[in-house]
């Protein structure tokens, strides 16, 4: 075959990106890597991958992160770190209306925060690769802040140890949700936050003022 017959063959189409253009170029390969890591794994997707959805040189990705690691943790602490920047505001809560309210409170932040995260990236601690992965231990330092800020919550409210491993299990249902094509919306979440609170022994007159002082203290929604 001449040379002028190899030239005018096609070549392999390359793949156009489908990124949104009003992130930032981190938060571009954050929001490709949910995808692709909840979609394909995290272990089967290379860092070729993401730059070709992405739109960019391979090289590039590490100007922003250590790898795929610093991907991964990144990804996983956006999973709980909002939630756990609102622990001082639960604390207030605490003191002035009391645990019940705080652990309803936190549940209608913890829920919002699940699910919000992109792509359901929240599904990422279920996967074994993940978990396995260097990038998996910050995040489950954090992880377990989290479970202690149920358990003290839910012991002042059950008046003994309900186990706040549970706890956040009931919360992680909107990840399950989320992964069966099921949107998660307000009332889904209050009905989340009101089995949480049974699950502590509170009374449906507790749940009923603890509603009432999520939605003045977190302006959520009240309740339906």
């Amino acid at each position: 075959m001449s040379s002028a017959a190899r030239r005018s063959r096609p070549g392999r189409p390359r793949r156009i990106p489908v990124v949104d253009q009003t992130l930032s170029p981190r938060d571009q390969i954050l929001d490709v890597c949910a995808r692709l890591f909840t979609q394909h794994g995290y272990v089967a997707t290379s860092t070729r991958d993401i730059a070709d959805a992405v739109g960019i040189r391979q090289a590039s990705i590490y100007y922003h992160f250590a790898g795929k690691p610093g991907i991964l943790e990144e990804l996983l602490a956006r999973t709980v770190r909002p939630t756990l920047d609102q622990l001082d505001k639960i604390g207030t809560v605490a003191q002035e209306h009391g645990a019940a309210s705080a652990l309803y409170a936190l549940v209608m932040i913890d829920t919002g925060t699940l699910a919000e995260a992109p792509h359901n990236c929240g599904r990422l601690p279920q996967f074994p690769d993940v978990l396995s992965e260097e990038g998996s231990k910050p995040y489950k330092l954090i992880h377990r802040d989290l479970v202690n800020a149920y358990s003290r919550l839910a012991v002042q409210v059950a008046g003994h140890d309900v186990g706040g491993t549970l706890l956040a299990h009931l919360v992680e249902v909107v990840v399950t949700n989320r992964a069966e094509g099921l949107i998660v919306d307000e009332h889904d979440r209050h009905t989340i936050a009101r089995t949480v609170l049974r699950a502590c022994g509170a009374t449906n007159d507790e749940i009923k003022i603890a509603a009432a002082v999520a939605w003045a203290e977190l302006v959520v929604e009240p309740a339906v």
